[in-house]
């Protein structure tokens, strides 16, 4: 890589940054050009170069956090022995990224990002292809072996992430959850409806 390359990413890196402490402070209303410029120390036009517009910059930074809760969830998975293990796992991790990353959980459980995932699912899919297609292929390991009931791929995943979707979204904007609880509540009951 060279080192205007390196230097590119670098920039990506602490706009990216520096949207997200903007939007912490701010939320989505406070995310303007010149309050991200101003704390990220790059110029307008550097964030135009890279992101295109401020919208470009939501949707890189929504993706950002997005790959890495896949990223969570799919390393979670690997050491799971079991189907059931698995829906554990997942369910700890989902639950440990959102109260370590409050903010960027708030972004990518936003409207907002709804709104754009229900606009651009394919382009979403094939971003985060190579996250998605581990945790895929997990799944249909464990319905080979019979571990997981013959579902289609979708509706395991909304089996089992809807539920943990649901009291995430709930705990960040209401607060009335307990997570702790829904730790100890949802696994059992998600294996439930996904067990062959």
């Amino acid at each position: 890589m060279g080192r205007k390359q390196q230097r590119g990413e670098a920039t990506v890196e602490q706009v990216l940054d520096a949207a997200l402490c903007v939007y912490a402070a701010r939320g989505e209303q406070g995310l303007t050009v010149s309050a991200v410029t101003e704390a990220s120390g790059v110029s307008p036009g550097s964030l135009y170069h890279h992101f295109g517009s401020l919208e470009g910059l939501l949707d890189a930074l929504t993706m950002r956090w997005l790959g890495r809760l896949l990223d969570a969830l799919a390393t979670a998975l690997e050491p799971a022995r079991t189907a059931r293990a698995g829906v554990r796992a997942l369910v700890r991790a989902y639950f440990a990224f959102v109260r370590e990353h409050p903010e960027a959980a708030r972004l990518v459980h936003s409207a907002r990002a709804d709104h754009h995932g229900m606009g651009h699912a394919g382009e979403i899919r094939d971003f985060q292809q190579v996250r998605i297609s581990s945790i895929a292929g997990w799944v249909g390991a464990r319905q080979a072996s019979g571990e997981l009931a013959p579902l289609p791929g979708p509706l395991i995943e909304s089996l089992v992430l809807g539920p943990v979707v649901g009291a995430a979204r709930r705990w960040i904007a209401v607060g009335d959850i307990d997570l702790d609880e829904a730790l100890r509540t949802l696994p059992e009951r998600i294996w439930r409806s996904v067990a062959p």
